[in-house]
């Protein structure tokens, strides 16, 4: 600790600044913007602001709505992972009414989930996030990079057919690269197997309360098992190219590691529900969301502090901080204690006001359209991200060790993917190893392993699947009736990462509905404690590595750390520089994840 009088001599030295802005980050909605102060001296990022400029008010205007039509609205929240959000409105109506769809409903579902994991991990890794890492990107950033990459052999060349590093950089180049090109093909037939199993992508039409309309026949079945196989060989040459390309960043760039890097705080809810143990009640959440196929958990400085997901419901807290609403404290508070009579915090979701206040944007104290969850664990409002989603749900199944079906098996220490033979390929088996970073380059290749994950569970639930229809198990749906009044809860995984939704029924109406998809977590403002967001903490701190001067920057290193967390398919950047703006700036200690 620096004494009082390093800190007065640090506030005197003067530092210059520059102001650079990314707005927006992403194509598809077009919302996100990343703002920094970068010292150009240091190389190195000193301050970052997040910031959403769209606000959407499904938390408004659900109130008053049948509870019957609550997947269908909300899987408008977004038309990348739609299905996600109307699953997890289903598992939250199933805990609603009281109802447990029949086996094989569950099974097809868990299929399409899984189908929608292979598909849009596939195009964001291979279409948009890698452009990052192809070579016309590295060409233009840094050269020195691509020369030595075009000199440096890659270790899984047997595997995935590239003798170089710098080639597996051209086969990812927009449009002309072969991977490039041949992931797309691939993305097509993901999206297929999600319409076999659910009707309809991004918005699933046989898909309610109570399990699915989807007709089970032999031949669904083989049909999604048919493209299924095709994707099992592909991951064959994916798995072992990325972990080339990867290694190689760390090699090439000592100290790369440190590219969005941050805190072990990690989040996962869990998903892919095991029909045989869930049941959808509240009593019983803890028992059955432990038998998920993807386990849920906290992480923190690389402990599982919980797998419980009542722990994690009653530990979520909905904080304003720097973002346009105004607080709901005196409103009315809807649920006093959850269904087991443990007490439920005025911050909870459940509990929550939506009060947008629109206003100017001031980095000094409103900037953004994203409130700032947080999980208590008791001491610390704690700002956990997902890791664009597979880091979080590989790490905690990891060191859970609850997961074992033949096709995939959790160690303790890591996760044992099985693959089995393909058409060209023998039987492989993938182990990812829990690392030693949450940055950047561990998220992405997490990614990459749980697009393997996803397929080997999915191998799993075809066979059960196909056991239900040919032992004459056939029904797939369950009929319900809607209570008077009610207070539920459903957890799930988006392709991002933690997905909660949050229900209180009165008058046979929905009284509260509340929506957490991982894009508030990770994107989330510096809070009332003043900790700042995930994705504000990753850049801030971030060095910068790229061989560009200041006029031609193009901020490499701060979107590879922004778009690790995957902020909803990120493809198109906008630069802003303020003209070269040069600011002054006292330098001074600080540590915001105290709240300082």
């Amino acid at each position: 600790m620096a004494t009082t009088a390093e800190r007065k001599s640090a506030a005197t030295e003067k530092t210059n600044l520059v102001e650079m802005s990314w707005d927006p980050i992403t194509r598809i909605v077009g919302s996100l913007g990343i703002y920094t102060k970068i010292d150009w001296a240091q190389k190195k990022v000193v301050e970052c602001h997040s910031t959403s400029s769209v606000f959407r008010g499904y938390s408004i205007f659900m109130k008053g709505k049948d509870p019957r039509d609550a997947h269908f609205i909300t899987s408008r929240i977004c038309g990348i992972c739609g299905d996600n959000h109307a699953t997890c409105s289903v598992y939250n109506q199933n805990m609603a009414y009281g109802v447990r769809p029949p086996h094989l409903g569950e099974w097809i579902i868990n299929l399409g989930e899984s189908a929608e994991y292979m598909f849009d991990h596939n195009i964001f890794q291979e279409n948009l996030v890698g452009v990052d890492y192809c070579a016309k990107m590295v060409s233009e950033t840094n050269p020195g990079v691509l020369e030595l990459a075009n000199r440096t052999e890659a270790p899984h060349a047997a595997e995935h057919g590239y003798r170089t590093v710098g080639d597996i950089m051209r086969s990812l180049n927009p449009l002309e690269g072969e991977f490039y090109r041949e992931a797309l093909q691939v993305s097509r037939s993901t999206r297929e197997m999600f319409c076999l199993m659910e009707g309809r992508h991004v918005h699933p039409s046989t898909l309610y309360p109570g399990g699915v309309g989807t007709v089970a026949t032999v031949q669904l079945f083989t049909d999604y098992l048919t493209r299924l196989m095709r994707y099992v060989e592909f991951m064959k040459r994916c798995v072992p190219m990325h972990d080339d390309l990867f290694d190689f960043f760390y090699e090439a760039l000592p100290g790369y590691e440190q590219v969005g890097q941050r805190r072990v705080l990690l989040g996962c809810w869990g998903s892919l529900n095991d029909p045989e143990y869930c049941d959808f009640t509240y009593r019983n959440m803890e028992d059955w969301g432990r038998r998920m196929f993807v386990t849920p958990g906290v992480i923190v400085d690389g402990k599982l502090i919980t797998t419980s997901l009542l722990d994690i419901n009653l530990g979520i807290r909905i904080l304003l901080g720097s973002s346009f609403y105004e607080d709901w404290a005196g409103k009315e508070k809807f649920v006093t204690h959850d269904p087991l009579g443990n007490p439920v915090d005025d911050r909870h979701p459940w509990n929550q006001h939506t009060i947008p206040r629109p206003q100017k944007r001031d980095f000094d104290d409103k900037y953004s359209w994203t409130m700032s969850p947080r999980w208590f664990d008791g001491t610390d409002h704690l700002a956990l991200d997902t890791g664009g989603g597979p880091l979080a749900r590989l790490w905690t199944t990891a060191l859970a060790g609850l997961v074992d079906t033949g096709y995939v098996k959790s160690t303790g220490g890591s996760v044992l993917i099985n693959l089995p033979k393909t058409a060209t390929k023998p039987e492989v088996t993938f182990e990812w190893k829990i690392p030693r970073w949450s940055n950047a380059i561990e998220r992405n290749r997490a990614r990459t392993y749980f697009q393997a994950y996803s397929a080997a569970m999915a191998l799993h639930f075809c066979e059960k699947a196909l056991t239900e229809v040919r032992q004459g198990n056939t029904r797939t749906w369950e009929p319900f009736e809607v209570p008077e009044e009610g207070v539920s809860c459903g957890f799930t995984e988006a392709v991002r990462g933690i997905l909660s939704h949050h229900m209180v029924i009165k008058g046979g109406k929905i009284a509260n509905y509340h929506p957490y998809p991982p894009t508030p977590w990770n994107g989330s403002v510096r809070d009332s404690y003043g900790t700042p967001g995930p994705y504000e903490d990753a850049v801030q701190n971030t060095p910068i590595f790229e061989e560009n001067s200041q006029e031609n920057f193009k901020g490499i290193d701060i979107m590879r750390a922004v778009r690790s967390f995957d902020p909803c398919l990120p493809c198109g950047v906008h630069m802003y520089t303020g003209g070269g703006k040069v600011v002054e700036q006292l330098h001074t200690p600080h540590a915001f994840g105290s709240g300082v």
